[in-house]
């Protein structure tokens, strides 16, 4: 399973009625960090008066939170959790920040506002494309680790963690379906000596191009 997420923090700004509404996301791994990202805003913003907020984390977008923080119910963090939702992001927070301009918005306008600010950062944010790969430690020695590492690079496939001893152990994340590949390209540079561990799946950032 795949899904998209963003590369690093975007800032977005938007003014109605002047009002202002400002957006930050972040990726994020675990409600704990969304926390810290929703702590760490409102620090910032000390005289603000509202600091709303949503998240979602997981692969299938398995969890989903979200917070009005003083706006009247429904009316900032679901519409900000569904302008993640509709992009396909996940493992994001968002928080939007709103600096009170002196005129009241009334319900239709706070929702369109709070959404529409994180549909702003939203377009502004690099994505990441992520899918899940099964790790694959190929024990070599040096001088044929080097060339397996090579060939893996080309070849789009994520290279690991190493251990360095009497041989290198050298650690691959690939798709299921290369796990036969990757085995015969280590026995053949190897003349058969590679010995390969299996390990468990994991989800990584793909390279640009990955397939």
């Amino acid at each position: 399973m795949e899904y998209e997420t963003i590369a690093g923090p975007v800032d977005a700004e938007i003014e109605i009625s002047r009002s202002r509404f400002l957006a930050r996301l972040e990726r994020v791994d675990t409600e704990a960090a969304a926390r810290e990202v929703i702590a760490a805003v409102r620090a910032e913003h000390p005289r603000a008066r509202h600091h709303c907020s949503a998240f979602v984390l997981g692969a299938a977008q398995r969890i989903l939170r979200s917070n009005d923080d003083g706006e009247p119910s429904g009316t900032a963090g679901a519409p900000m959790l569904d302008a993640l939702v509709s992009a396909g992001l996940s493992d994001v927070v968002a928080v939007v920040t709103r600096y009170f301009g002196g005129v009241l918005l009334g319900a239709g306008g706070l929702t369109r506002a709070y959404r529409a600010a994180v549909a702003e950062a939203v377009r502004d944010a690099p994505r990441v494309r992520r899918a899940e790969r099964r790790e694959l430690r190929v024990r070599t020695g040096y001088d044929i680790a080097a060339q397996v590492e090579a060939e893996a690079r080309r070849r789009g496939w994520t290279v690991g963690d190493a251990e360095y001893g009497e041989a290198v152990e050298q650690a691959y994340l690939v798709p299921e379906a290369d796990r036969g590949a990757l085995a015969a390209l280590a026995a053949e540079l190897s003349s058969g000596s590679a010995v390969l561990v299996p390990g468990g799946l994991a989800y990584v950032d793909l390279p640009v191009g990955a397939p």
